[in-house]
């Protein structure tokens, strides 16, 4: 890795732990190495000094839920080009999901996704193991050794043989793994029943994509959902997090308890806080994604349980696919969405518009992430910790547009959307990978490390 210039914040308006100062802040190498309310003197040698001016520092954004398609499926994303739209939003760590082709489903798998990382991602990164009802063996071999940050569990549909439906196995998982358990909730049976009723109601016809909460409806993802969580308090050792939740009904599962006391959480994803039903009508599948964004009153309710604390971090569930494929009709269109690039731009709009304020989007973006997962020297700015930084404008609009979306695929249901801030510059561990809307670094990511 280029060895980069040491960096001076002077004056900069501090977004951290719940609270807003004006610190200076000296960053040498990868780490932050002094805040103070005084000017620093005596700078290192080599020390550039980076202009905040109006300016606002917030901790990198930890995304724990990305899809970023390699390996296996690069012509919709890669690891590069994924990670550089994520820069370029102020998310400074991802975690990867297993669901690729092949999927992450042996320790030998993740031993070369993680190889395969270490010279394309912009960001620092982690990867989930996936389960399936055969490979519980190997995944309990993965303890302390950080090669996962978490197992992957779909209860729901899925790609390959990640499904999981075998109650055996899902019972010796939970009652013996030490890591998160990470669940997609939504059960199958109800779905293609549901499907099934759809596809014959619209035989003569083309559906529309408002079919899509219906099909994959509250009732699917609240029995399956409650079911991982009867689940986890069985066991008294198991760390259930359910991954998007998106109905009012599912936020009664969960407690207000504060993160560290907790064994269940939970996430919701920027879209589910943003979209709604009555945005298919001119979204269509660009806004089809699993589990299914759902009615007004279902984002009224996400947003408060958020406010609540009963939902306990912001997680994208970024999922390219080509646009080609997403104008497929509704029934062969794959769900999913880009988000990564935009996701900390949705949230501060919705602090424009009065629904949270920039220290709980801060809270639930980068230091519950980092709680969570047991995070190692990331997710705050502190004295110590890498340098994962983002230099907010709040006084530059952005407009999203074909000429400044990083997504591989091209493309975001957000075009033509105006936000109130901008991303003016991001650092990873140090290295300023982002600014004035271009990548201007060298690949900079490292593995992350957990606590354990």
């Amino acid at each position: 890795m280029k060895k980069h210039k040491n960096k001076y914040f002077p004056s900069v308006t501090i977004i951290n732990e719940g609270s807003t100062e004006v610190k200076n802040i000296l960053v040498e190498g990868n780490r932050i190495t002094k805040i103070s309310n005084l000017s620093l003197d005596n700078l290192p040698f080599d020390t550039e000094t980076i202009n905040c001016e109006n300016l606002i520092l917030l901790p990198g954004v930890i995304d724990s839920h990305v899809h970023f398609r390699q390996p296996g499926l690069e012509y919709k994303a890669d690891m590069a080009s994924e990670s550089a739209a994520a820069v370029a939003g102020g998310v400074t760590s991802v975690f990867d999901m297993p669901n690729n082709n092949p999927t992450t489903t042996t320790i030998q798998a993740l031993k070369e996704k993680i190889n395969l990382a270490k010279d394309k991602m912009f960001c620092n990164y982690g990867f989930f193991f996936g389960i399936t009802n055969d490979n519980v063996d190997e995944a309990l071999r993965l303890t302390d050794d950080n090669l996962a940050c978490g197992l992957k569990v779909f209860l729901g549909s899925s790609t390959g043989n990640m499904l999981v439906d075998n109650v055996k196995t899902l019972e010796r998982l939970f009652a013996n793994t030490p890591l998160i358990i990470s669940a997609h909730c939504e059960e199958e049976s109800r779905i293609r029943e549901n499907t099934s009723k759809y596809k014959e109601l619209y035989k003569d016809k083309e559906p529309p994509a408002a079919i899509h909460p219906l099909i994959r409806d509250a009732e699917a993802c609240y029995n399956s959902s409650s079911y991982a969580i009867n689940l986890a308090r069985k066991y008294d050792t198991a760390r259930l997090h359910i991954a998007h939740l998106t109905t009012e009904k599912e936020t009664s599962l969960f407690s207000a308890d504060i993160l560290a006391n907790k064994r269940i959480t939970a996430e919701v994803s920027p879209s589910h806080l943003w979209f709604s039903e009555q945005d298919y009508a001119t979204k269509g599948n660009l806004i089809k994604c699993n589990p299914a964004i759902k009615k007004t009153q279902d984002r009224s309710a996400l947003r408060m349980a958020l406010k609540e604390n009963r939902i306990d971090i912001i997680a994208t569930d970024h999922a390219p696919h080509l646009l080609k494929e997403k104008q497929k009709p509704y029934f062969d269109a794959p769900s999913g969405i880009p988000s990564v690039q935009h996701s900390l731009l949705m949230m501060l709009e919705l602090v424009q518009q009065g629904e949270f304020s920039i220290e709980q989007v801060v809270e639930k973006m980068c230091h519950n992430p980092a709680k969570l997962f047991s995070i190692k020297d990331r997710g705050f700015i502190k004295e110590g910790f890498f340098a994962d930084l983002v230099l907010v404008n709040p006084h530059k609009k952005t407009t999203v547009s074909a000429d400044n979306i990083l997504y591989k695929c091209g493309w975001s249901p957000l075009e033509r959307t105006t936000f109130s801030n901008s991303i003016e510059q991001t650092f990873v561990n140090g290295n300023q990978v982002f600014a004035k809307g271009r990548l201007i670094s060298d690949i900079c990511g490292l593995h992350i490390q957990q606590y354990r």
